[in-house]
Parts: C-alpha cells; structure tokens; sequence
C-alpha cells in the first residue's frame, strides 16, 4: 500500500504551488499517496472552483473549513482541526506532511506535526524580507525551524537557513513550483483583452495592479497615498485592479473620488485570467510576493509597493523593483518604466518548470 503524505493548502497562492507537487508525485513517486487538505483559511466557493478547474488540481480530501479570523485565532483553529485530521483514519498513517508558502495554515500544520513527530516538509523555505512586523515573516521563520526537508527557490535562501541553525543536509535547493505551473498554463491563459473590453480599454496599454498587505490597506494615511499615485499614474496608463473584498471595503471607507477613473476595479480573477493580464501588462504595480516572482518569469516589469522583499533575487536578476509606498517615488519609478522600458532581467536557476518533479524524488526517496 502507498505510504500517505499529507499536502496542505490554505489560500489561492497555495493552489499554484501545490497543483504541479500533486502531478509530480502521481509519476515520480508511485509508492507515496498524496491526501490533499485544505484549511480553508482563504474560502470563496466560485473562486475555489475556477482555480480548482483550471489548475486541474483534484478536489481536496479534507477540508477544515476554518475561514478568517484574527490572526491568533485562525492559527488556532487551522491546529485544532488538523490536530483532529490526524487522530481520524485519514490521518493516522501519515508519514510526512507537506506545507507550502507563509500563511497561518503553514506554520500551524506544521507545529501540530512537529509534536507529533511526523516529518515536516516546507516548500519556499528560507526566504527572508528581515521584517518581523510581517506576520508572514514570523511563520517563515518558525515552520523552518520546525522542518525536516526544507525546498528553497533561490540560493539565498540557503544562507539563510544555514545562518539560522538548520542542517545544511536538510536544504535542497530545487527551484520554484510557481513558475512550474506559470510555464505550463502560459499558453492557456485568458488573452487580456476579453479583460479589457469590458471595462471600456481600447488596445494593448495597460498596467496591472494588486493592494493587499495590511501595512499598505489597513493605514488609511499610506493607503490614501498609494491611490493617490495609481490615479496620477493612471491618466497615462489605464490601471486594471483586481480587488480582494477587503482592499475594497477600505477604499470604499476612504470616499468618493479615492481613485481615478482609470483605474478599473474589477473582482477577484481567476488564474488563467490573472496570467493573461499580467504577460501582457506594460507594467505592474504590487505588494505580493508571488506576483514578484511571476512578473520575473515573465519578463513583465514591476513595482513593488514595499520596503522591502523576501524574494531578493527578483530584483537581483529578475524584472522587479521596490519603491516603497512614497508617492513621488511610485511617480517617478512608473515614468522611468514607460519611458524606457523597465528593467531587463533574467530566468533565475532552476525557474525552469521541473521544480515539482525535484520535489517529488526527494520525497519518493525519503518516504516511498
């Protein structure tokens, strides 16, 4: 019988990780059985279904269906009712369980294994923004501790973990499973004008943006701020904004008149839509760390609304660049890419869309 390995997930970046490891295992790791649980941290039933669709990922075997809350509890819930998924038959011959990213569902699945004693695999380990004001950055930090494999994206990531006391035998270096399945849907993807006709944009100019970090919404003063700038950017380049409902409800919070007209608010889009826009955008504009690395493999250039990143080889070698959320500098950086084009970088190694199959033979390796 195939030893069973737990795969979890908690939120839509989680699903562009986890469906190429699904495919991988199913050919390179015949003697493991992978049992897909949701938490539920991140939970719109139409969006689930789209990305499940389009990703072909199968439909999870368990969902925890835990939803959003407070921080200290959300993690709290996602370990008692994983901590309740081991206990059951599902669960009980478990021999490893896989985490992916730095959201609260990773860092809680991770402690409920650990003291366990169940194996703790991590996937995109070692990155780093050295900002612990980010509650990414402490679930980071504590689920590599918490782990026995560690898969890191970028060679920097090493000397992190190594600086940090974890085994050097324990770290491989594999590439990144984003960009595995970027390079495999790239050609499906939703062509961006079907985005853009409906909200009146003529032509292939346009940039893309995306606002979700709670430094950057939830502080009406930068938030303000940052609108401010998309608007002024937008009068020379009409700006698509896909908005969580969150983001949405701060803007709204903020009055009339908080954006200009061009930019376009749309809802949450699915994957093969999101893809599309992006390869074909002149520019984007984000405070996300997955978007950082697919703009990169894309080649597309791009802003990060921060001061700082975990990913630092999307600026080493990639197409990004951090310019905070000062206004004029958001001007500038914007004026500087239109006018001359953005940077100019390259794939990073190992971004190559055989991250997953890596994965997959550690893991047959260690667990078959």
């Amino acid at each position: 019988m195939p030893n069973k390995i737990l795969l979890v997930v908690g939120a839509r970046p989680n699903f562009m990780k986890i469906a190429p490891i699904v495919r991988a295992l199913s050919i390179h790791a015949p003697s493991l059985a992978p049992l897909l649980v949701h938490t539920g941290q991140h939970y719109d039933e139409a969006m689930n279904d789209r990305f499940f669709q389009q990703l072909r990922i199968p439909r999870p075997d368990i969902n925890l269906e835990v939803g959003s809350g407070a921080h200290a509890v959300q993690t709290a819930e996602v370990m008692k009712r994983f901590d309740e998924v081991l206990d059951r038959e599902e669960g009980r011959d478990a021999r490893a369980v896989v985490v992916v990213g730095d959201i609260n569902s990773t860092i809680a699945c991770a402690l409920v294994a650990s003291k366990r004693g169940l194996p703790v695999v991590h996937v995109e380990a070692g990155l780093r923004s050295n900002d612990r004001n980010m509650p990414e950055e402490i679930n980071r930090i504590l689920t590599d501790q918490l782990s026995d494999i560690l898969f890191t994206t970028e060679r920097s990531a090493r000397d992190n973990l190594v600086r940090e006391g974890i085994a050097d035998e324990r770290i491989h270096f594999v590439g990144n499973v984003m960009i595995d399945t970027l390079l495999e849907f790239r050609k499906l993807a939703t062509p961006a004008a079907e985005v853009l006709a409906p909200l009146g944009i003529a032509g292939s100019a346009y940039g893309l943006v995306t606002l979700h970090r709670p430094s950057n919404v939830d502080d009406p003063a930068v938030l303000r701020r940052l609108l401010d700038s998309l608007s002024e950017i937008a009068a020379s380049l009409p700006l698509v904004f896909p908005v969580h409902p969150r983001t949405r409800s701060r803007i709204e919070a903020l009055g009339a008149g908080a954006l200009g007209a061009d930019v376009k608010l749309v809802s949450p889009l699915g994957y093969l839509e999101m893809l599309g826009l992006m390869a074909e955008a002149r520019l984007v504009l984000t405070d996300s760390g997955g978007i950082q690395e697919e703009t990169t493999a894309l080649g597309v250039p791009c802003l990060t609304l921060r001061e700082n990143t975990e990913r630092p080889i999307t600026v080493e070698q990639g197409t990004n660049t951090i310019v905070g959320t000062d206004g004029d500098a958001i001007r500038r950086a914007a004026s500087d890419t239109l006018a001359n084009g953005g940077r100019r970088g390259r794939i990073p190694e190992l971004w190559d869309g055989q991250s997953a199959v890596r994965i997959a033979t550690v893991l047959q390796q260690r667990f078959g």
